[in-house]
């Protein structure tokens, strides 16, 4: 990137959820320093959900302000129902816009299936479904209004591959994919605007990821961010790894077509076809 023009956030207001630790703030401190203005969102809750604590999100804050960026705290909690469309308001209210969306903040929560109560499946569908999707129907009004916008989603390779997955994400994955789904929706729906919708799907040592290892730092992560919620990113629709400076982009692969006849085929057919059928 060093060949191309630098990538700026000035007079650009950029929404990140999640931002008061790990990934979210290291997404927030880097897009600060290039001239953003951030709201950043974070309740302070505790893994479990429970608590509040305002000043994980102050911290980052007064970390972003004391170096000379501009940024501003938001405590709503995503599990409450409206907090995606009161966030935006807030970024509104502050600032007068906003030019990106990411959508960092999530849950993990081990369980097998037995285990996934409602009362878990229902926290990962409000902070890892309605709240994302209340956020992006709030800020899409704008951007369009605006005839600019960017929206990050937050995916999960443990959710896109069985050989990448562990027993007890069932929900996880299913909240982790369902952001997919919001990808690949709004960029068909904006296809025509300049709005433009990705996914990251980040590895990072965090307090969900709870590993030692620099080589896993959420600054190395945070230049994909960056990228997805820039002008400079002009696609729709792709899913970017990032762990540990290594970036990938990913789209779905489909196998070969298989022209059985006009006639119903028999299921021995398929099965006979299905390795042609299926990516390599």
């Amino acid at each position: 990137m060093s060949a191309q023009q630098p990538i700026r956030f000035d007079g650009q207001v950029v929404v990140v959820t999640g931002a008061g630790r790990g990934l979210g703030a290291a997404y927030a401190r880097l897009i600060a320093a290039r001239g953003g203005s951030l709201i950043v969102h974070d309740a302070g809750v505790a893994q479990d959900g429970t608590g509040f604590d305002p000043s994980v999100a102050d911290a980052v804050v007064a970390d972003i302000n004391a170096a000379g960026g501009i940024a501003t705290a938001c405590h709503e909690n995503l599990e409450d129902r409206g907090a995606g469309e009161r966030i935006i308001e807030f970024a509104i209210s502050r600032y007068g816009r906003v030019d990106a969306l990411v959508n960092n903040a999530g849950l993990v929560v081990f369980a097998s299936l037995a285990e996934t109560g409602h009362t878990v499946w229902d926290r990962m569908v409000a902070i890892g479904i309605s709240a994302p999707f209340d956020l992006a129907r709030a800020a899409i009004p704008h951007m369009r209004d605006q005839g600019y916008g960017r929206i990050v989603f937050t995916t999960s390779g443990r959710a896109m591959r069985v050989e990448d997955c562990v027993p007890g994400l069932t929900a996880y994955s299913a909240a982790k994919m369902a952001q997919v789904g919001l990808m690949v929706g709004l960029a068909a729906e904006l296809r025509d605007v300049n709005i433009h919708v990705n996914a990251v799907s980040p590895v990072a040592a965090t307090r969900v990821l709870r590993r030692n290892a620099p080589e896993l730092a959420p600054d190395l992560v945070a230049p994909a961010v960056a990228f997805l919620a820039s002008s400079a990113c002009t696609a729709s629709g792709a899913v970017l790894h990032a762990a540990g400076g290594r970036f990938r982009g990913a789209w779905w692969d489909r196998g070969d077509t298989v022209d059985l006849g006009p006639t119903p085929a028999a299921p021995e057919d398929v099965a006979t076809h299905w390795s042609r059928m299926t990516p390599p």
